[in-house]
C-alpha cells in the first residue's frame, strides 16, 4: 500500500498575502502540516504542491520534496483542488510514481497532527469508503436558522421553532484540514467530495478556518490551549 501526501501551497493568497508562510506562533505555518505527515510515518512521499519559489524553498527545509512545481493552469484563482491533485498525480505518473492512498492536506491546517493522520488512514483502509474527511458539528443547530426579510427576522424552517435542541439531527462541516482518498476512486470521480465518504470528526476546540487576521489570532489562540491540554495529561 503506497501513501502520498499533497500539500497544496499556492503562493498567491489574496486574503491575507503570504498567508501559507506567514510565522504561526513561531515557524511557518506550512511547516505543521508538513512535520504531522512526516512525523506520522505513514507516507511514502510527502510534497507540496507549489508555483512559488519561496514556498518551495521553505518547504524543503522542513523536509517536503518538490519533485516539480505546479503550473499556471492550476495556479489561478479559478482551479480547484480537485484540479491540483489530478495535476501531481499526472507528473508522479510520468516519473513511474504511482499510489494507492493520497491525503490532501491544507498548508494552513496547525490542528492536524501525526496521530490524527495515523487514525484518519487506518479508518479509511479498513473500511469500503472511497474518501473520509474531517467534519465538525456545527455548534448551534441549523434547524433554528434565522434569516432577514424586509429587514424582520423569521424562522428559515418554522417547522423546528418547538423543537428541543437536543431532539434535531446533528449537522456537520468540513473542517478544512485534509482530505483523504482512495487514489483509484478519486481519479475516476475526480471530485473530493463524491462517493462514499466517512467522516471523522473533529473537537470543535481543534478546527478554525483562517480567512482573516482575527481567525489566524483565534486559531493561536486555540493551538496553544490544544498543545497545553495534551502536556498536561502526560
Amino acid at each position: 500500500m503506497k501513501r502520498l501526501a499533497i500539500i497544496t501551497a499556492r503562493g498567491g493568497s489574496k486574503r491575507i498575502p503570504r498567508k501559507n508562510i506567514l510565522p504561526f506562533l513561531g515557524q511557518p505555518i506550512l511547516a505543521y502540516s508538513i512535520k504531522a505527515a512526516l512525523e506520522s510515518g505513514m507516507f511514502d512521499e510527502v510534497m507540496v504542491s507549489t508555483e512559488d519559489d519561496e514556498i518551495a524553498t521553505i518547504a524543503k527545509e522542513y523536509g517536503a520534496s518538490i519533485p516539480f512545481m505546479r503550473s499556471k493552469e492550476t495556479s489561478n484563482d479559478f482551479a480547484g483542488t480537485a484540479d491540483v491533485l489530478l495535476e501531481v498525480l499526472s507528473e508522479y505518473k510520468k516519473i513511474g510514481m504511482e499510489f494507492d492512498t493520497m491525503c490532501c492536506i491544507y498548508p494552513t491546517a496547525p490542528f492536524v497532527t501525526k496521530e490524527k493522520l495515523k487514525e484518519a488512514i487506518n479508518m479509511l483502509e479498513d473500511s469500503d469508503a472511497e474518501t473520509l474527511i474531517p467534519v465538525v458539528r456545527f455548534s448551534y443547530p441549523p434547524q433554528r436558522a434565522l434569516v432577514c426579510e424586509d429587514n424582520r427576522l423569521k424562522f428559515k424552517y418554522p417547522e423546528f421553532i418547538n423543537s428541543r435542541s437536543q431532539d434535531l439531527e446533528p449537522h456537520f462541516h468540513d473542517a478544512g484540514q485534509f482530505y483523504l482518498v482512495k487514489v483509484d476512486k478519486f481519479i475516476k470521480n475526480k471530485e473530493l467530495m463524491v462517493g462514499n465518504i466517512i467522516p471523522y470528526e473533529q473537537s470543535e476546540l481543534e478546527v478554525q478556518d483562517i480567512d482573516n487576521m482575527s481567525d489566524w489570532k483565534i486559531a493561536e489562540i486555540k493551538y496553544q490551549s490544544m498543545i497545553d491540554s495534551r502536556k498536561e495529561k502526560e
